[in-house]
């Protein structure tokens, strides 16, 4: 069993009278950092593809006389586009953002708010809302993730020993709205704390082809699962374009208790450590070497089956390329991926990534972890934005025990 996707996308970068960061929008699920700043840098010397269509269907116009546009205070871009993945079949998708400043640019990063809307095959409908508003010279940052799911899918079990054999499909909506709200505490160090709600409802599932019982139903799977708590969150980014980091330290460490005096069904507290560091490598070139480690884990209590850490269910969807979402889950999961970034070309329009990663998750009801899942790939990057250094990425990954498949961002997975 493998996955596959396929992703054809047109980008209208007219709609803006100046570059600004694109959204990521990758395998239909993937929402952009909520922290990505411009990349400011001179991108005389670069190439995208919007001057590869430009030398193509566009005549050079004379521009001694033309008049310098007045910039604009809002940045506009749409990304209509199809796919296919096996757990959505083929997927219609459209996704917007717009960028602005809230403040002087040179002191203030840029603000975004991101939509999209996503209808598949297998009538799974996704409408995620982001926001990320930068205030006045960085002092706050306030950040929105509000998600309406229909979303049928399969499951494979809990802990590392689950099989592509024991798919379980289990059908639910789901509603998810995550507000934070973060302060400069001193330079690149912020903290804050939110709100965090997770309301699934209509929840069915079909069982196992033998008939079994299955990690599912002994967890427990009841038709409707709340849960509602405070978080607190601490972050380190001392990155300049979170897009396409060329050199830092991002780390996050996210507490969220859930109580039942919020509504939650029972009361459990999780915490997950993000951990990312990019090096030049060679120290003189523009390659860069990669590390992210992402720990999500159960501190005490029982989070609902739907709740529980499990392979591309981060914040951006992104861990186990190499495996289907949903392939693994269990109350603990370690993650460590690495990635090496390298140019093809030397205008910068197409680069190249080779990338290994594993992942292990607690078996249930032991919550002991023996079990490791590697994954290797490599793909290829074309440069969509010059200004803000945003890449299109297709990666083919390939897991164990069959797992294959093609994974497309737009912008790093890490």
């Amino acid at each position: 069993m493998y996955r596959a996707v396929v992703f054809i996308s047109v980008i209208f970068f007219g709609l803006a009278s100046e570059p600004v960061s694109a959204q990521s929008v990758g395998s239909f699920r993937k929402v952009a950092n909520s922290r990505d700043t411009l990349n400011r840098t001179d991108a005389g010397n670069q190439k995208d593809i919007v001057d590869v269509i430009n030398s193509i269907f566009k005549p050079k116009k004379d521009t001694s006389q033309a008049a310098t546009p007045k910039p604009s205070k809002y940045h506009f871009s749409v990304v209509p586009a199809i796919g296919y993945t096996l757990s959505t079949g083929f997927a219609a998708i459209v996704a917007a953002n717009v960028g602005f400043f809230t403040s002087d640019p040179d002191r203030t990063n840029v603000s975004s708010i991101t939509a999209q809307l996503v209808y598949s095959q297998y009538n799974q409908l996704t409408v995620p809302l982001q926001t990320n508003i930068w205030t006045r010279d960085n002092k706050y940052n306030i950040v929105s993730d509000w998600r309406y799911y229909k979303y049928p899918q399969d499951t494979y079990g809990l802990g590392g020993h689950s099989s592509l054999d024991d798919a379980d499909n289990i059908d639910y909506s789901h509603i998810r709205i995550h507000q934070i709200v973060m302060r400069k505490v001193v330079p690149n160090f912020y903290a804050g704390a939110g709100y965090f709600l997770d309301y699934h409802w209509n929840i069915k599932e079909e069982g196992l082809p033998d008939g079994s019982e299955s990690d599912a139903a002994k967890y427990g799977l009841p038709p409707k699962t709340v849960s509602s708590g405070a978080v607190v969150d601490l972050l380190f980014d001392n990155r300049k374009n979170s897009i396409n980091p060329q050199g830092g330290l991002y780390a996050n460490v996210l507490y969220r208790p859930n109580f039942t005096f919020l509504g939650s069904d029972e009361n459990w507290q999780s915490l997950i450590i993000d951990v990312r560091k990019y090096l030049r490598f060679p120290a003189n070139s523009n390659n860069i070497l990669a590390f992210w480690s992402y720990d999500w884990l159960t501190l005490s209590g029982n989070p609902p089956y739907l709740d529980l850490p499990s392979t591309g269910w981060d914040t951006y969807n992104n861990t186990g390329r190499g495996y289907i979402q949903s392939r693994f889950r269990g109350k603990d999961m370690l993650y460590l991926e690495t990635e090496y970034r390298f140019g093809i070309t030397r205008n910068g329009l197409l680069g190249g990534v080779v990338f290994a990663n594993a992942e292990s998750f607690s078996n249930y009801p032991s919550n002991t972890i023996d079990a490791i899942w590697p994954a290797v790939g490599l793909g290829i990057r074309i440069k969509v934005n010059k200004h803000s250094n945003t890449n299109l990425c297709i990666d083919y990954g390939f897991g164990a025990d069959g797992s294959r498949g093609f994974f497309v961002n737009l912008g790093e997975v890490f």
